[in-house]
């Protein structure tokens, strides 16, 4: 295949040859990002369908966003980084400004739109590229560790290996299928990870779901297949521009502080994910600088305004990208076979949310403890650079939440300089960065957004 027409053209198109890979592959990681994503098209729709929106239309939006986002990352900025509707912003939409604040679903788009708006102008400015190469090296460092036991969290919670309890989490029942499947699928793909299993990741998926066809729980399998598998797709064309502007500017004084919560939490959440996959794939320039660029940050930027003109809460970069980045995704071409496969699932989705959580479970456990061996760089290090990203850990694996983390994280550093006297690495930057983050501190105590 490396020697057809096809293969030569997307090689040349998408730099993957300069970037160290393979169209083969490129496919690989895209398919392989695509099976630890696939599940947005099933938990999105059932978020969002407590807010009023049917679940059904809910589907196909998510979708829809997914691939416009996604092409844009693709064939625009060349990264192999798969967006989607954001976990943390629809739990908010849905829960939190429709639900619990009685905001109006078109108003509550109309909160994304303007958000989306504010974050494209951000993106197409120099100042997001300024604001990352400003963040201290403790809080790069911070970022991909948080995010990487972040990630982790994700795996043992849905895998049911973390579960809830008055005391907090607690390790799940050895005796609970569930459990016994999530423990397979992690003992196989480390397995398969030890060896350098090229597919490694996928193998896991596919093999797991397999598996839970046949395995019982409360007298039903943990998967099922779907009755028809294939179903032509109907978008909800009365979601298009859901947008209602005369009621956002006349509660303005209410709705103000939410869509500054969404630019503000979404801005450094998503700057954080495209930082980790870019440095985690090794992309970056002879001097060390990251390849992202103003295309990549313009993508998903736009993807936000896309994705609410579509009928879904704020599309954004998503962080198991970074599964696909260990599968040897480093171009465009992962994110297009990402696209593409969301695609070719808006006639199929019946049978890839069949995909049950048990499956994705271990990738995201063990993709995210890989990422936690960076700490070592701080090992020797002084005390604010080893102290600051094990602070930001403790809370992304207590908390659950980046955003908090990273806030906390970028304050405590800062401290640290202040009453060691460092002023000189207090840059001007970084002391609006702590500005920005105290500023968010604020809007979350006082809106309770974001918390829970």
């Amino acid at each position: 295949m490396s020697s057809s027409p096809i293969a030569s053209w997307l090689d040349r198109r998408f730099t993957i040859g300069q970037r160290g890979s393979t169209v083969q592959r490129e496919i690989l990681a895209g398919l392989t990002t695509f099976g630890a994503m696939a599940y947005i098209m099933a938990v999105n729709p059932k978020i969002m369908a407590s807010a009023g929106l049917a679940t059904h239309d809910m589907i196909m939006t998510t979708i829809a966003a997914a691939i416009c986002g996604t092409l844009l990352m693709a064939l625009f900025a060349n990264m192999p980084i798969a967006l989607a509707p954001a976990m943390s912003s629809n739990a908010i939409f849905a829960q939190i400004v429709v639900r619990q604040m009685h905001v109006d679903v078109r108003t509550a788009f109309t909160i994304v739109l303007l958000g989306g708006v504010a974050f494209t102008a951000l993106s197409v400015t120099k100042l997001r590229h300024k604001i990352i190469q400003a963040f201290p090296e403790p809080i790069v460092l911070g970022i991909q560790v948080a995010i990487g036991i972040f990630i982790a969290r994700i795996g043992m919670v849905t895998g049911n290996l973390a579960v809830t309890t008055p005391n907090g989490f607690q390790f799940g029942s050895l005796s609970d299928p569930s459990v016994q499947l999530t423990l397979f699928g992690i003992f196989l793909a480390g397995a398969l990870m030890a060896l350098r299993v090229p597919a490694g990741m996928l193998i896991t998926i596919l093999t797991v779901t397999v598996v839970s066809l046949f395995v019982h729980k409360d007298g039903h399998a943990l998967a099922s297949l779907p009755q028809q598998p294939v179903e032509l797709p109907s978008y909800p064309t009365h979601l298009l521009f859901p947008f209602n502007f005369a009621d956002f500017f006349s509660h303005l004084e209410l709705l103000l502080p939410i869509t500054l919560y969404f630019l503000i939490s979404d801005f450094f959440d998503a700057t954080g994910t495209m930082y980790s996959v870019a440095n985690r794939a090794r992309l970056t320039k002879p001097d060390g600088t990251t390849l992202l660029g103003r295309a990549a940050f313009a993508a998903d930027g736009s993807a936000s305004i896309i994705g609410a003109s579509l009928g879904t809460s704020t599309v954004s970069a998503y962080v198991e990208s970074l599964v696909g980045v260990e599968a040897g995704g480093r171009t465009g071409l992962t994110a297009l076979v990402v696209a593409l496969l969301f695609a070719a699932s808006s006639f199929l989705w019946p049978l890839i949310v069949m995909i049950p959580s048990e499956a994705t479970a271990p990738v995201l456990i063990l993709v995210g403890l890989s990422m936690l061996s960076a700490l070592g760089q701080a090992a020797n290090h002084s005390q604010e650079a080893l102290l600051t990203p094990a602070f930001m850990l403790l809370i992304a694996v207590l908390t659950g939440n980046f955003m908090i983390s990273l806030a906390l994280g970028l304050l405590f550093y800062s401290l640290l300089l202040l009453v060691t006297r460092q002023f000189v690495r207090l840059t001007p930057m970084v002391l609006g960065l702590d500005a920005v983050f105290l500023f968010y501190l604020v809007l979350v105590a006082r809106t309770g957004l974001g918390q829970g």
